[in-house]
């Protein structure tokens, strides 16, 4: 392969986010349609029968594991090891609050941040597979997770506990996928406006830029 010197630096780091992606696409494919966990056709049902301390089931503690695992290492690589690009405090930020949201949901059992996992991790198969991206990130999450955990939370479990607390960093999850879909649309409208001559990510900094 003829690749840039700077493509072929970029090939480790996107070698292993398709490796997970994969992976976490697949699980919690399984999870979400190949078991008796009505999580996806009935989203307000993580809520029911909830109570403190309760018991985690192993596959769904097995999804923690591998999200927690992958959000704490990519705290790290995003900071010394990826290529820094225009979006990668944003990244960072969002690997920050991910990984909140997985231990804490674990440790007080809020399964409302759990709910968004198989989901959270489904919906970065690709940074520019855009109608993917809107799909998931901007229709189902809100529709989804954002509706079981602001108001079904409250109907069932009306002690529920760190209501603000979680929904505030799911919302701003959401935040951060309308920023990222801004990118896509950017990249799209350069590309039909003839100002791309070839495919780039539109996060990476110029070559201008970097020089000054």
């Amino acid at each position: 392969c003829n690749l840039q010197p700077k493509d072929a630096a970029k090939m480790p780091e996107s070698a292993w986010k398709l490796l997970f992606y994969t992976l976490s696409w697949s699980y919690g494919t399984y999870l979400l349609f190949f078991t008796d966990y009505p999580f996806f056709y009935d989203p307000p049902s993580v809520f029911y029968g909830w109570k403190r301390g309760m018991e985690v089931p192993t596959d769904i503690a097995i999804a923690y594991l591998l999200q927690g695992s992958f959000y704490g290492h990519s705290i790290y690589a995003t900071a010394y090891l990826d290529t820094w690009r225009k979006d990668s405090v944003v990244m960072l930020l969002h690997h920050v609050v991910a990984l909140t949201l997985i231990a804490s949901s674990y440790a007080f059992r809020a399964w409302e941040a759990l709910l968004g996992l198989p989901l959270l991790g489904g919906h970065n198969p690709t940074p520019f597979l855009c109608p993917a991206r809107f799909w998931f990130r901007l229709y189902w999450f809100p529709l989804k997770v954002l509706y079981a955990t602001c108001y079904s939370s409250l109907q069932l479990v009306p002690d529920i506990p760190f209501y603000f607390f979680f929904n505030a960093l799911l919302l701003i999850l959401t935040l951060m996928n309308i920023y990222w879909f801004l990118y896509i649309v950017l990249f799209v409208a350069k590309v039909l406006m003839g100002q791309m001559q070839e495919v780039n990510d539109v996060r990476e900094y110029d070559v201008e830029d970097t020089k000054r």
